[in-house]
């Protein structure tokens, strides 16, 4: 429930935020267990600086191959299955390369083409032959034309010139369909690029005005698209592996790039949001980022009340960097608070209704 106009007798407990004892928000042991709701005491401690940019993740180098046309033809891939993402194993057959229906013509459909035309002259001649229309001579002409097409389809068959078999030179994943199903292709053009995929780059593209912070960067946590999963590259095995100037792509950016080991399902080419960490900065206040509310561009926490179990109070705070997992607080909080670090948003919402949420009740 919330309890409005609560005072605090006792001078030596006011506490600082000089609005938050206007309202209280006063929940019991249980409905605190039932929304879950979890708090941490705020300490002055070293934060490291970050810089947010966006990314992408990308391909190691000589972690992938590009798979070439070796004959000039029509493409046609072995399954619907061989599209981007899909897993592949070294030696499979992924596509097959015909000179069939261009203009030279291929030699085994070609011969097969002519031999059946003679077999079908063959058995007309048959026919005409017996209602004394041509003359034996003319259809023992015809059989000796349909036997020598049949052998021409024969030697054509033999020498394989149906199709060229395109497989693929490495176990992994096709990263990318350079051709489509029917295109018609020349010797060296690319077909597809197969990556193994087990080792990813993320890019992270900073703004020029950050030049000279970028020689403190040591580390990265970022995440992908929609994901709200922030990763740390720390725990992937991450290093970095180059700082740029100027990117060629684009002039007001300087690319920073880190290794790591794909463990989870990051495909390369996905973009992605970066937190770069560069310098720690030494007696700074911080929340986890579960920790914030935010309304009409105001962000506020819920701090408890002391010497008052399940009370609490919202405090407005100016927030500084964060890192993608603690925001900095730069003003509203000091050593000592307890804040509410799960749970937060079911504090707002018993704030606003004066009940806990639908799903948790009220058991007084």
């Amino acid at each position: 429930m919330v309890s409005c106009g609560h005072q605090h007798a006792d001078k030596e407990e006011e506490h600082h935020h000089e609005e938050g004892h206007a309202d209280e928000i006063v929940l019991t042991e249980h409905q605190m267990k039932q929304a879950g709701v979890a708090t941490e005491r705020v300490e002055a401690v070293d934060f490291t600086h970050v810089i947010r940019v966006g990314g992408q993740l990308l391909s190691s180098v000589g972690d992938e191959q590009t798979v070439v046309a070796t004959a000039s033809g029509i493409v046609t891939f072995a399954n619907a299955s061989v599209t981007e993402g899909a897993a592949v194993v070294a030696g499979q057959t992924i596509a097959t390369i015909s000179a069939r229906q261009l203009q030279d013509g291929d030699a085994t459909q070609k011969a097969r083409i002519a031999c059946e035309a003679a077999r079908q002259a063959y058995v007309r001649a048959q026919g005409l032959a017996a209602d004394k229309i041509i003359s034996q001579r003319e259809l023992e002409q015809a059989k000796a034309e349909y036997e020598t097409a049949r052998a021409a389809l024969g030697a054509a068959a033999e020498k394989g010139e149906s199709a060229m078999v395109v497989a693929a030179p490495i176990a992994g994943y096709v990263k990318s369909r350079m051709v489509r199903q029917g295109d018609y292709v020349q010797v060296g053009d690319p077909i597809m690029t197969v990556t193994k995929n087990r080792k990813l780059q993320l890019r992270a593209d900073v703004p020029e005005t950050y030049y000279r912070e970028i020689r403190q960067v040591s580390g990265a946590n970022f995440r992908v698209g929609a994901d709200k999963t922030v990763y740390r590259l720390a725990d992937l095995h991450g290093r970095l592996v180059a700082c740029g100037r100027a990117s060629a792509d684009n002039a007001y950016t300087v690319p920073v790039t880190f290794e790591f080991d794909n463990v989870g399902d990051f495909v390369s080419g996905a973009f992605a949001e970066v937190f770069l960490l560069g310098k720690s900065v030494p007696g700074v206040i911080s929340v986890p980022v579960t920790a914030l509310t935010e309304s009409q561009g105001v962000y506020y926490v819920f701090v408890a009340v002391k010497d008052e179990h399940g009370a609490f109070v919202k405090q407005e705070v100016a927030i500084g960097r964060d890192n993608g997992e603690r925001v900095e607080i730069t003003q509203g909080l000091k050593a000592g608070d307890e804040v509410v670090v799960q749970g937060a948003t079911q504090v707002r919402l018993a704030g606003m209704s004066g009940a806990i949420p639908e799903g948790h009740n009220h058991n007084h």
